[in-house]
């Protein structure tokens, strides 16, 4: 599973590490994604990882406690 966000798509940054004798050696950084039950169009719900930032700004609905599936979502 790859690490990106499903909503915006952020994704890892790679970069270097540069040390004071200027030896450089490569980093990544992290999108900071959490899995959650969220509302999709249509009514469905559905498990989806969403970054810390999306999730602030409320760009999803997440899904109440003991939401169900609609019936035609669960054959």
């Amino acid at each position: 599973m790859a690490r990106r966000c499903e909503l915006c798509g952020k994704g890892p940054l790679v970069g270097n590490n540069v040390s004071h004798a200027n030896n450089k050696t490569k980093t990544r950084s992290l999108p900071n994604l959490r899995s959650v039950r969220a509302v999709m169009p249509g009514g469905a719900v559905q498990h989806i990882r969403v970054c810390s930032r999306c999730l602030k700004a409320g760009r999803i609905v997440k899904a109440a406690h003991g939401a169900k599936k609609p019936a035609s979502a669960q054959a």
